[in-house]
């Protein structure tokens, strides 16, 4: 009888593990298990299998005559977007730590871009860039930088030169605000005393900041930047509903890529999302290893 106690006990974990374990096994595991089972099968348009496809999938993906650019462009879109909002986080995030007049007013501000829907500030931009009725291309016109609307130089997102540079824009404006209060969420665990000993110490602001705020602030700024390369890789309502990655395939990720081949390939699509599950795991290894995170959190 002991012995049966002791193993009850030993199984009461079970209890309050369970049901996540089953809960991720049936949300992650089992859908990526599926995904790459999908890839090397053929599949009809109308999700019919008809029988396996040994590597021809990855084959025919790896042949495309775009998939290279594509990939280019996804390193580009991650590294762009995310350097930027990490830039300019960094900078709101010391602003919005001090103490001024309208601080809480200001603060509440920033968080109205992240409390809407990505897509709904997406089909916004798209509106305000209208090549006919757009106000950003009204304003561009009265202050003297666009002739005309309605002509090609008013319709910044149907050139490919001008397409990528304002994803990259409303991209960061919506990543903005989380990580600014990821940044301010760090600063306030940091003891005001050290500040306090630096000062008397005759330590410059500047000084101050590199020696102590940036390396105290670092877990937190590896913590937000590891969640936004992973939602940059894997964004897609930004792209789809400002462009459509058009024109061409000039404003296409690996993202919108694999769901314009789902329309036509959906076997060629399982193997564009097998390449982009391993490109979301190399990014971050590759980003845990630069930021060196083990030493952060020891």
């Amino acid at each position: 009888m002991r012995h049966r106690s002791r193993g009850l006990r030993a199984l009461e974990p079970l209890a309050w593990v369970g049901p996540a374990i089953v809960l991720i096994a049936l949300v992650v595991l089992w859908p990526v298990v599926e995904m790459i089972r999908s890839s090397f099968l053929k599949i009809s348009k109308f999700g019919i299998v008809q029988g396996g496809n040994g590597t021809a999938n990855y084959n025919k993906l790896f042949a495309e005559p775009d998939f290279a650019s594509i990939m280019g462009r996804t390193l580009i879109w991650v590294v762009a977007v995310v350097g930027l909002t990490v830039i300019i986080s960094l900078a709101l995030a010391q602003l919005f730590n001090q103490r001024f007049p309208g601080r809480k007013i200001a603060r509440w501000a920033l968080i109205a871009p992240w409390a809407a829907s990505v897509l709904m500030t997406a089909i916004i931009f798209r509106w305000m860039l209208d090549p006919e009725v757009g106000v950003i291309n009204m304003i561009r016109r009265d202050l003297g930088f666009l002739d005309a609307l309605g002509g090609a130089s008013a319709d910044p997102l149907g050139q490919s030169a001008t397409a990528m540079p304002w994803l990259i824009f409303v991209a960061v404006f919506v990543s903005v605000p989380f990580t600014t209060y990821a940044l301010i969420a760090g600063l306030s665990t940091i003891p005001g005393d050290i500040y306090e000993a630096a000062r008397m110490d005759g330590a410059s602001k500047m000084r101050i900041y590199w020696s102590i705020t940036f390396p105290l602030l670092r877990p937190a700024l590896t913590v937000a930047a590891l969640i936004n390369v992973m939602n940059v890789f894997n964004n897609f309502p930004i792209i789809w509903a400002m462009t459509r990655g058009q024109p061409g395939y000039s404003t296409s990720t690996s993202t919108i890529f694999m769901y314009i081949l789902k329309n036509r390939d959906i076997g060629e699509s399982a193997a564009m999302s097998v390449v982009n599950f391993g490109m979301v795991i190399i990014l971050t290894v590759v980003f845990l290893k630069v930021t060196r995170w083990r030493s952060e959190v020891v």
